[in-house]
Parts: C-alpha cells; sequence; structure tokens
C-alpha cells in the first residue's frame, strides 16, 4: 500500500497562503530546488483539489516555469500523473491529469491500494483537511517559513475535529526553512 502525504509551506504563524492566494513569500533557493526535485522523483501521483490545480497548472505549463525553477522540477511537474477533484470542473487540460468529481475517498482508498509509489497533495488544504479526517493522510510535511503574514488561510483550516500528530523528524535548511514531518498520532 502507497503512502499518501501532504506537503506544505507555512509562515511562522501558520498561514499556507496570504491574502488573495499569495505565495510570493515562500523562501526558496538551490538547496530548496534539490529538496523538491528528490521529493516529487519519490512520487507517483500528486492529488489536487481545484483551486490548487488551477493555479499549478497555470504556473507550470507556462515558459515562466523555466525561467524560475531547474528545468528538471519543471519537467516533473508536467509529466508525473495528477489527478484534480472537482464538482466544477468540466475538463482538466494540464498534461498528465485524471478528473474525478465524485466518490472522492473510495478513489483515493483505491489508489493507495494499488499505486506503485506514494502519492502527494502539493497545496490543496481543503483535499488535505477533508482526507485526514477519514485516515487517508499518512504524513504531513510542513514547511515552515521564517515569516510572518498576520492575515491569510491558515494550514487546517476548515478541520472539524481536533487532530492529533506525532512529529517525527525535523530539517533546517540554509535559508531559514524547517521541515517538520508529523505522523497522525491515532
Amino acid at each position: 500500500m502507497s503512502k499518501l502525504f501532504l506537503f506544505m509551506m507555512t509562515s511562522l504563524d501558520g498561514y499556507f497562503e496570504g491574502l488573495n492566494h499569495d505565495l510570493s513569500w515562500h523562501h526558496t533557493d538551490d538547496e530548496f530546488n534539490n529538496f523538491a526535485i528528490k521529493q516529487t522523483g519519490e512520487v507517483g501521483t500528486i492529488l489536487f483539489g481545484r483551486r490548487t490545480y488551477e493555479m499549478m497548472a497555470d504556473y507550470w505549463s507556462k515558459d515562466a516555469a523555466y525561467a524560475e525553477n531547474p528545468a528538471k522540477i519543471v519537467h516533473q511537474m508536467n509529466d508525473i500523473p495528477k489527478v484534480v477533484f472537482s464538482h466544477s470542473l468540466a475538463i482538466a487540460t494540464w498534461s498528465n491529469t485524471k478528473l474525478v468529481s465524485t466518490g472522492v475517498e473510495s478513489f483515493v482508498r483505491d489508489l493507495k491500494t494499488s499505486a506503485k509509489q506514494d502519492l502527494a497533495i502539493f497545496g490543496s488544504n481543503n483535499l488535505m483537511v477533508s482526507l485526514a479526517e477519514v485516515g487517508l493522510v499518512d504524513e504531513f510535511r510542513i514547511m515552515l517559513n521564517p515569516v510572518a503574514l498576520g492575515r491569510g488561510t491558515a494550514l487546517f483550516t476548515g478541520l472539524t475535529r481536533r487532530f492529533d500528530l506525532r512529529l517525527t523528524s525535523t530539517r533546517a535548511f540554509k535559508n531559514g526553512n524547517l521541515l517538520l514531518t508529523y505522523h497522525p498520532s491515532t
């Protein structure tokens, strides 16, 4: 059975996005890019909610992504199989993307059983919360950035119950980022 993990960048004050979905505060550099290439290379499928999918598809499928990132990560993001969960999208146009509009939990359970590599959620807080609440997220990789935003959307927004996590590892980056890896306590 494959593992499903979340990877999310957050601010010190707990936001995964600033106002108006702002992500310009992410601290990235060569060390982060090497980490991202390695992490993405171990993933067989990326899962997205609609809003994150639209933002990612718009960014990674354009030439600007090549100007701002190593070519390897751009190729990975475009080539890796992706699933977008949405009731409102009629078609998914980003390369190697499957659109699923119903039966999210059963689809993810089946995918975890049949996949040969790990599954990842990059962003997509609403999707992560819904899957975490039913026990389908196995690991939470939170990249804490050394910035306070003051306002934005908090990580785990929408959670309807207490959710205890156990810290399993940490990694400090030279740019001040701190990768915190958690597993559900139960």
